[in-house]
């Protein structure tokens, strides 16, 4: 199985460096961002498989960051978490081509569950060529 590289973009650190842990022990690579400007830079640089974003960041949301990642050509398979899901957010996600969409709110061994099952979609999305 190939390995992945996850560019993880979320302003909250202490839910970032969770996350990044818990990622790489499920075996993937993981680069963290912690601005939309941040994963911009990132995905200029460097080639990423699986993006995913917070909804809710300041001075660029997740919508944003995600809308300027596309205009960029980058396809990556994105999934999209937040604390704060409402029917326009998820609008905006899907129309940007979001996999799957992961509220913060769940409980810690929901959240993981749906990331694990996002991760699944993403990692097939990739393995089939889109």
């Amino acid at each position: 199985m190939p390995k992945f590289t996850i560019l993880l973009v979320d302003d909250e650190q202490d839910f970032l460096k969770i996350m990044s842990l818990h990622m790489e022990g499920m075996g993937y690579d993981v680069i963290a961002a912690s601005s939309g400007k941040e994963a911009l830079e990132i995905v200029r640089a460097k080639g990423v498989d699986i993006i995913i974003l917070d909804y809710i960041m300041p001075n660029m949301d997740g919508i944003s960051t995600l809308s300027q990642i596309r205009k960029l050509g980058i396809e990556a398979p994105v999934i999209m978490f937040t604390a704060y899901p409402d029917e326009r957010s998820i609008k905006g996600a899907e129309n940007l081509g979001v996999l799957a969409y992961i509220p913060k709110i769940s409980g810690h061994s929901d959240v993981q569950a749906s990331l694990k099952s996002a991760l699944h979609m993403a990692q097939n999305y990739l393995e089939e060529g889109k």
